[in-house]
């Protein structure tokens, strides 16, 4: 008798492990600094982790299609439209100004805490 991995992957079904194992193998850490698109002001690396928008207005743009592999060719920018709880942090909710599609991101620690009040009354 197969085990049920086999029974799923002859159906066409491929099973969670898997699919987390390949995910995990496409993110690219990316903590490079840069100029803000939207408020001009220059973003040094965030050191913890890659950073993925500006700490300052925490705009973002639309450069990844998996995380860190700069592939994506949108290349919009990202505007912050609101905020959600999300473990024992918050996420950033977007919305590409150009491809018109929602994205999310980790709230970084170094984020204007003003700003991200003021984005979560929106």
């Amino acid at each position: 008798m197969k085990n049920i991995n086999e029974r799923d992957q002859s159906k066409g079904y491929i099973p969670l492990r898997l699919i987390i194992r390949d995910k995990m193998k496409r993110f690219s850490e990316r903590d490079e600094s840069f100029i803000c698109e939207n408020c001009k002001k220059e973003v040094s690396p965030l050191i913890y982790s890659s950073r993925d928008h500006c700490p300052y207005c925490l705009y973002s743009k639309h450069v990844d299609i998996n995380p860190g592999d700069r592939e994506n060719p949108c290349k919009g920018l990202l505007k912050p439209i609101g905020i959600e709880k999300y473990k024992d942090t918050y996420k950033i909710l977007y919305q590409c100004q150009k491809c018109k599609i929602s994205h999310k991101n980790i709230v970084a620690k170094d984020d204007d805490m003003n700003m991200i009040i003021q984005i979560s009354k929106i």
